[in-house]
């Protein structure tokens, strides 16, 4: 028997249908893969990288509120997202970002 991802706290019908669509398709998947190599199957099937999403994640599978999330473990997370988040990006063609930065509209670092 499955269990619905939208069981696990923290995660709604729109995480639930993200999950579906990359592949996990209920919470003893996503438990078994974990928070991370959960969102990376995410980011691989569309979704948008948002690290707030990345968090409530990791927090949900451990039973926590979404906003337990502070100080040195966000902190360490970030560091986890940010290079999840370079991994799995395609790359700007050469010289765009400088293009982009240059009228405004370039990555915020």
């Amino acid at each position: 028997m499955s269990t619905p991802v939208s069981s696990i706290r923290n995660l709604g019908p729109a995480v639930e249908q993200e999950c579906r669509r990359a592949g996990i398709p209920d919470a003893e998947t996503l438990r078994e893969l974990g928070a991370h190599e959960a969102y990376r199957r995410l980011l691989a099937h569309g979704t948008r990288p948002h690290f707030i999403g990345y968090y409530v994640l990791h927090m949900g599978l451990q039973g926590r509120p979404w906003n337990d999330c502070k100080g040195k473990e966000k902190d360490a997370l970030r560091v986890q997202f940010d290079a999840l988040k370079a991994e799995t990006t395609p790359k700007a063609p050469p010289g765009i970002e400088r293009i982009l930065d240059e009228i405004g509209t370039g990555e915020r670092r």
